[in-house]
C-alpha cells in the first residue's frame, strides 16, 4: 500500500505537469507556425513591401507616360517627340541622323 501512494504521489503531478507541457508546447507552436503565427506575419510584411515598391514604380511609370500623352495634344504638341515617335513608328531616318548598331536584342525605343 505504501509502494502505491507514493507511485502515485510522484506519478499523478509528473502526469499533469507532462499533459500542461504538451497543451503549452502546441499552442506555442501554432503561434510561431500556424497560418495567423509569427512567420506567417513576417512573410506578409515582406510581400506587402514588395508590392508597395511595385505600386511606386508602376504609378511613377503611369506620371512618366501621362506626361509623354500631354505632350502629343494637339494644343501643346512636342514636335520633337511626336518626331521621335513617327520616325519609329515609320522606321525611317532623317538624312543627317548618324546610326549606332547595338546588340541585336536590344532597340533604340528602350
Amino acid at each position: 500500500m505504501v509502494v502505491r501512494h507514493r507511485l502515485r504521489a510522484v506519478l499523478i503531478p509528473l502526469a499533469l505537469y507532462a499533459v500542461s507541457a504538451a497543451v503549452v508546447s502546441y499552442f506555442v507552436y501554432h503561434a510561431q507556425h500556424g497560418n495567423r503565427g509569427i512567420e506567417s506575419k513576417v512573410a506578409l510584411k515582406m510581400q506587402i513591401r514588395a508590392l508597395e515598391s511595385e505600386l511606386e514604380q508602376q504609378q511613377q511609370e503611369k506620371t512618366d507616360w501621362e506626361r509623354r500623352v500631354s505632350m502629343l495634344r494637339p494644343a501643346t504638341m512636342d514636335r520633337d517627340l511626336l518626331e521621335e515617335r513617327a520616325r519609329l513608328a515609320l522606321n525611317r531616318l532623317h538624312k543627317h541622323d548618324v546610326v549606332i548598331i547595338t546588340g541585336a536584342g536590344q532597340t533604340a525605343a528602350q
